[in-house]
């Protein structure tokens, strides 16, 4: 689904309470499924805290509800 793969690590746009996590929690994807007709597609997303901790194991099938997080090594200063 778009850019986003198995073990990419995501931030979450929105407050989904049910899950107990709120819009700037990071987590890793864990796996990417296909709609079937009894579900859309989506993402199972593992959300941790600042020490590691699961938060929560949820599924998001709204690309909207999160970003991937992107990686670029800043250049060495001379």
């Amino acid at each position: 689904m778009g850019n986003i793969n198995e073990n990419d690590v995501v931030v979450l746009l929105v407050d989904r309470p049910e899950a107990g996590l709120q819009r700037g929690d990071l987590g890793t994807v864990l796996q990417v499924f296909e709609s079937t007709p009894d579900h859309p597609a989506g993402f199972i997303v593992e959300f941790v805290d600042e020490f590691g901790n699961v938060q929560a194991q949820t599924d998001i099938t709204d690309l909207t509800q999160i970003v991937k997080l992107r990686y670029r090594p800043v250049p060495v200063a001379a």
